[in-house]
C-alpha cells in the first residue's frame, strides 16, 4: 500500500514517521503542495483547512484522498472517494507520539472509512466516528478541553502572581483536578467552596478578582455559575442535561480496506456519491 503525504509541516512530518512503523506501508513524503498523487493508493493532505480544497483539486483520479482536519467536512475532497482522520492531540513534529490518543474519523464510503480506521490503528489511535453534522460541536469540545483550559490557567496564574504565588505552585493542583476528571468524571472530581456550599468564601474570592483582575470578573462569574450547576447536579437537586451517548470506538479495518482502488472506467467513476451533502 503506497501512501503519499502532502504537506511538510508538523502534521505531515509526524505522520511520515508514525506510519513508517508498519512495514506493509510504503510512504512517500511529506511532499510539498502541488503533488498529484500519481502512483499512490491513498493521499493524505496534511495542509491547513483553507488549503484542503485546492490541494485535493490537484490530485489525479484514482487514490482515496483524506485530510487531517477536525472541523472540515468531506465536501472539499470531492469528487474523490474521501475520508478524514483527526488525531485528538497536540502535534509538534516528527517526535510526536500518537499511541494512546483518540482520533475522529469519517468517510464518504465504507471503504474510505476503513482506510481511516486502519491508519488510526497503525498510529496507535483509538478511532471514533464523528458525523458531518456533529463536526463543529466536536471541534468546539476539543477547543474547550485544551485551548480554553490553557487560557483559564493563564487567568489563575495572573491572579496568583498578585499575591506573590508562582505558577509552579498551581500546577500540581491543576494536574490533580484534570486527572480526577478524566478518571472519575466531573461530579466526583469537583471540590472547593462551591461544592461545599460555602458562598461566603466565594463572595470574598469574587471581591479579590474584582479588585486585582477586573477584566476577568465576568469569566469568574460565568465559571462560578457553571460550577454551581455541577454541584447541584451532584447533589441531585437537578437532573441537568441528559448525558451524551458514549462514542462507539471502531475496530481496525481489515487488510482488504487497503486494497488499491480500481482504475476508473469513466469520469463518472471518480464521483463520490456517498459524500454527505450537508455542510459541516
Amino acid at each position: 500500500m503506497r501512501i503519499q503525504i502532502v504537506g511538510a509541516g508538523r502534521m505531515g512530518a509526524a505522520l511520515s514517521v508514525g506510519l513508517r512503523a508498519d512495514p506493509g506501508l510504503e510512504i512517500d513524503g511529506p511532499l510539498g503542495r502541488g503533488a498529484t498523487g500519481a502512483g499512490a493508493d491513498v493521499v493524505l493532505l496534511a495542509v491547513p483547512d483553507a488549503a484542503i480544497a485546492d490541494a485535493a483539486s490537484g490530485i489525479l483520479p484514482g487514490p482515496i484522498v483524506g485530510h487531517l482536519s477536525g472541523m472540515t467536512g468531506l465536501a472539499p475532497l470531492a469528487p474523490h472517494e474521501a475520508f478524514s482522520l483527526h488525531p485528538l492531540l497536540s502535534v509538534t513534529g516528527p517526535d510526536t507520539r500518537f499511541a494512546g490518543a483518540h482520533a475522529a474519523i469519517d468517510g464518504s464510503s465504507a471503504r474510505a472509512r476503513g482506510v481511516a480506521e486502519r491508519l488510526a490503528d497503525v498510529l496507535g489511535l483509538t478511532a471514533f466516528r464523528v458525523a458531518e453534522g456533529d463536526r463543529a460541536a466536536y471541534h468546539a469540545a476539543a477547543s474547550l478541553a485544551a485551548n480554553a483550559l490553557v487560557a483559564l490557567e493563564w487567568t489563575a496564574e495572573r491572579l496568583a502572581a498578585t499575591a506573590g504565588v508562582p505558577r509552579a505552585a498551581l500546577a500540581p493542583l491543576a494536574r490533580a483536578a484534570l486527572e480526577n476528571w478524566a478518571d472519575r468524571g466531573a461530579p466526583a472530581a469537583l471540590t472547593g467552596p462551591i461544592a461545599r456550599g460555602d458562598e461566603s468564601t466565594v463572595a470574598r474570592q469574587r471581591a479579590a478578582v474584582a479588585e486585582r483582575l477586573p477584566a476577568e470578573l465576568a469569566l469568574f462569574d460565568a465559571l462560578a455559575d457553571t460550577t454551581r450547576a455541577l454541584a447541584a447536579a451532584r447533589r441531585g437537586r437537578t437532573a441537568g442535561a441528559p448525558p451524551a451517548p458514549a462514542p462507539t470506538a471502531v475496530s481496525p479495518a481489515s487488510p482488504e480496506a487497503f486494497a488499491p482502488p480500481a482504475p476508473p472506467t469513466s469520469p463518472e467513476a471518480c464521483a463520490s456519491p456517498d459524500i454527505p451533502e450537508e455542510s459541516r
